[in-house]
């Protein structure tokens, strides 16, 4: 049994590699690669792009602008990395638009799930820029509210790591990984897989979460097979 239609998130962190900020052009070619695998393999697949490698509005309205104001700045660089990924995805022969929450005429065009779903329907990447539009909301949130505004089975969020651990395992050793959780179990402890937001909206809809280390070859297209790989969320805890 596979996913038919999948939706990715990935954090603006992830396309900047080992460095701080920026866009490294070997990870723009690994997502290129790996994405080009699942529609290779009949997959459907919308992708939420963060903006943490451009500007942090988190960490600036901590320290002295209006949360507002950042908010919008970080929804803007989500629409830089956006950009990026569809000039790479056109590059490679791939077809792509890019749906933005927020209205940047002759730029990027408005999300609308009718022809999000037609975007995917035609085998392009479909992705989703500009989080929901709205200050106050993670594109983690913005990830679960797009999969299921265009139907898709699954979420998948790519990380630095293969899956989710009761502690950060950069910092222990002997951190657990889990296989599969329940998304009740995630809030519970606190784990960081995603904002409690999202992780709740995921609940309530019964839409299955996985995690995985983006950076494994293969990774994306063995997870839409629905091959074990990274850690999955799903109602129960139970393996699907």
């Amino acid at each position: 049994m596979s996913y038919r239609r999948l939706l990715l998130k990935l954090s603006g962190e992830a396309l900047a590699g080992g460095g701080v900020f920026g866009i490294r052009e070997e990870v723009l070619a690994h997502v290129v690669s790996e994405v080009s695998a699942v529609l290779a393999g009949g997959f459907q697949l919308g992708l939420v792009i963060g903006g943490g490698n451009i500007f942090r509005g988190r960490e600036m309205a901590a320290v002295s602008m209006d949360r507002v104001a950042a908010d919008h700045m970080g929804m803007l660089a989500t629409c830089m990395n956006a950009l990026a990924l569809e000039n790479a995805f056109r590059q490679a022969g791939m077809g792509a638009r890019i749906f933005s929450g927020l209205a940047i005429a002759g730029v990027v065009e408005d999300f609308d799930f009718r022809r999000a779903r037609a975007c995917l329907q035609d085998g392009a990447v479909a992705i989703f820029s500009a989080g929901t539009g709205n200050p106050y909301f993670t594109t983690d949130t913005a990830a679960v509210l797009r999969a299921l505004e265009v139907e898709a089975d699954c979420v998948v969020k790519g990380t630095k790591v293969d899956g989710v651990y009761d502690a950060d395992p950069q910092q222990n050793p002997a951190a657990r990984k889990y296989d599969v959780l329940s998304y009740s179990t995630v809030l519970a402890d606190n784990l960081a897989v995603m904002d409690a937001t999202a992780i709740a909206l995921c609940r309530e809809n019964s839409l299955p979460l996985h995690v995985y280390d983006m950076a494994r070859k293969g990774a994306l297209l063995a997870l839409a097979r629905q091959e074990k790989v990274g850690t999955l969320v799903n109602d129960s805890g139970n393996a699907q």
